[in-house]
């Protein structure tokens, strides 16, 4: 019993090395002598906090758990794959990134077999923020250093370029990568948001923070109004530079800094689409580089646009990366081509050391969207017609047509080939007299997968009296008097 129980153990040790060794762990670090093979007493647990293995009394079932804040996911698949009987599954911590399943959630006209290596991705027609393409897009995963788009769009709407920012201990303790500022320097809030953006600095996004809400525990939640307001509903901030993190939310739920790949995209398309300071945003981020000082003179700092992706594809418009270990690599960018715009985001694109897979898959995204998608004129006119009218003078009917100006009369919209927009007509099959000219009796609609895209009012373009006594009595002379006079 003890042998068997032992070789378990063995095998253990020997596959955690190899499964850190054959999954890319830390580079020059192999964690295989902390768990070298020991004779147990069964049952037995083997190891520290972030790797247990239980074996059974009877040697015929075997429980892992991984830690993937320690281990990264393919390490843990790896260990499990050791073990003849693998009843239970490897269980993940909560900031663990959840691995994507094969009932990815696509739309009906996109394929679901691009090889993308992301956990979770998104393409979004940034005109219209329909979702072109997805897969596990509305999974919560935390984000990296995604999350500061956010930081700063936030900061160009309420606060200014020319504010100085003192910064506080907190920020100057955050950990790397950071700029390396000092509590009590001051610097213009300007050039900290390309320190922010272009080498996507963590104490900047503090300093930041506190600067615009006092606090960054205020700041989140001016982020999290924000991100309701977009239409964001399954993204949830914590921090303002992205590390990995958990706190209370306002119910009292533990929840994790985290966010969708669909919202994460709605979130750029704001930045750069409808955002009073989109401008601004594009410039910031489109930099190549940026040198600074503080407000004394006496620290001198450059900063270097890591978006490399900026100069792989042409038409890219803005970008920005993040990792961590509990997110993998992140990739959020906008490109624009032919009068089309673009929006893909990315979580979970692996782990070290495959940080060009972020590339790989946002070039394969956007090469979709421009090989497979072209703007079409779904305007379809209103044929006037004529409604009865109910209580008028006997075959009464009134003209009614489509409330829309003629410089609206036409809807480009970002289609596949072979889709196409359905167009709903509601008119009634008759009116009440009395009858207004302007007075609104139906509606068009134009649908798409579901959802209403535009929708025109059909109003009257005459009149209608009601029929009554005094309207016959009135009628009857005007009759007579037409015939009078024609005598």
């Amino acid at each position: 019993m003890k042998i068997q129980t032992g070789l378990y153990a063995l095998m253990a040790g020997v596959t955690i090395g190899l499964a850190v060794w054959g999954a890319q762990g830390i580079e020059g670090w192999c964690p295989t002598s902390r768990y070298m093979p020991m004779l147990l007493t069964t049952p037995k647990t083997i190891s520290e906090s972030d790797v247990k293995i239980d074996v059974d009394a009877n040697n015929t079932k075997i429980d892992a758990s991984v830690d993937t804040n320690v281990f990264p996911v393919a390490v843990a698949q790896n260990i499990q794959n050791l073990f003849p009987d693998p009843q239970s599954p490897i269980q993940t911590s909560p900031n663990a990134p959840i691995q994507n399943t094969q009932d990815s959630q696509t739309p009906p006209n996109s394929p679901d077999l691009l090889s993308l290596h992301s956990l979770s991705a998104v393409l979004l027609d940034g005109d219209s923020g329909r979702v072109l393409y997805g897969r596990d897009m509305d999974t919560p995963r935390p984000m990296a250093s995604t999350t500061k788009i956010m930081t700063c769009i936030l900061a160009l709407e309420q606060g200014n370029l020319s504010d100085v920012c003192t910064i506080s201990a907190n920020a100057s303790s955050q950990p790397k990568v950071h700029l390396g500022v000092r509590a009590g320097q001051k610097f213009l809030l300007e050039d900290l948001l390309y320190s922010l953006m272009l080498e996507s600095h963590n104490d900047s996004a503090v300093a930041v923070a506190e600067q615009i809400a006092g606090s960054v525990e205020e700041f989140a939640k001016k982020m999290n109004r924000k991100a309701l307001s977009i239409g964001c509903e399954n993204t949830y901030f914590v921090t303002p530079n992205g590390l990995d993190a958990t706190n209370r939310d306002e119910s009292g739920e533990v929840r994790m800094h985290s966010t969708t790949a669909t919202d994460l995209a709605r979130i750029l398309r704001y930045c750069i689409m409808e955002s009073p300071k989109r401008e601004e945003f594009l410039k910031i981020t489109r930099s190549a580089s940026r040198t600074f000082t503080d407000q004394s003179g006496g620290s001198s700092y450059y900063c270097a646009n890591h978006n490399a992706f900026l100069q792989m594809m042409e038409g890219v418009l803005t970008g920005k990366t993040g990792f961590t270990g509990g997110a993998g690599y992140c990739y959020v960018s906008a490109l624009e081509s032919e009068g089309r715009t673009f929006v893909v985001a990315l979580l979970g694109c692996g782990w070290p050391p495959h940080r060009t897979w972020k590339w790989e898959d946002a070039r394969m995204l956007f090469s979709y969207g421009k090989q497979n998608f072209s703007y079409q004129d779904c305007y379809q006119p209103f044929e006037v017609c004529r409604i009865p009218v109910r209580g008028s003078e006997k075959g009464k009917t009134v003209a009614v047509d489509v409330d829309t100006a003629k410089e609206d009369q036409t809807l480009y919209f970002l289609l596949q080939d072979g889709e196409r927009m359905i167009r709903e007509v509601t008119i009634p099959e008759f009116l009440d007299a009395p009858v207004k000219i302007g007075d609104t009796v139906g509606e068009v609609r134009y649908v798409l997968d579901g959802k209403v895209i535009r929708t025109e009012a059909v109003c009257t373009q005459e009149e209608a009296s009601k029929w009554n006594l005094l309207r016959c009595i009135q009628s009857t002379i005007d009759q007579y008097m037409r015939m009078y006079l024609k005598k």
